[in-house]
């Protein structure tokens, strides 16, 4: 492959930076997921379904929201593959996905609420 030539060097091999780069399409799927996680709500979903397999009443009642809109959520979430489903009758339970995405996501939102909210539990005087 013939080196890259950029318009202006700064002095960086860039070539080799390139040639490692995931595809566009890739970088989409990425974003596609941080989109979902752009809704807190839906953040909590997940983060509930990582400890437990629950049905949507139960998640309503959790979340205090409607069932609807739970659902909207989940269906989203399962599209997305975080999420699986299985009926045990007339009922359907929801749990994270068994996979390295879902697991990583489950640790990074773990992770950045230590972070980002350390004195969530203390009182505010």
């Amino acid at each position: 492959m013939e080196p890259l030539h950029l318009p202006h060097n700064h002095g960086q091999h860039i070539d080799d930076i390139i040639t490692h780069m995931p595809e566009t399409c890739d970088f989409q799927c990425i974003a596609d997921i941080f989109r979902l996680l752009g809704d807190s709500s839906r953040i909590r979903i997940f983060w509930i379904l990582c400890h437990c397999e629950e049905c949507v009443i139960n998640l309503s009642a959790l979340m205090e929201m409607s069932s609807p809109a739970v659902s909207h959520h989940l269906k989203q979430l399962r599209a997305s593959g975080l999420i699986v489903s299985r009926r045990e009758g007339k009922e359907v339970y929801y749990k994270a996905a068994d996979t390295k995405e879902a697991l990583l996501l489950h640790n990074m939102i773990e992770k950045l609420v230590s972070i980002t909210c350390p004195n969530r539990c203390e009182k505010k005087d």
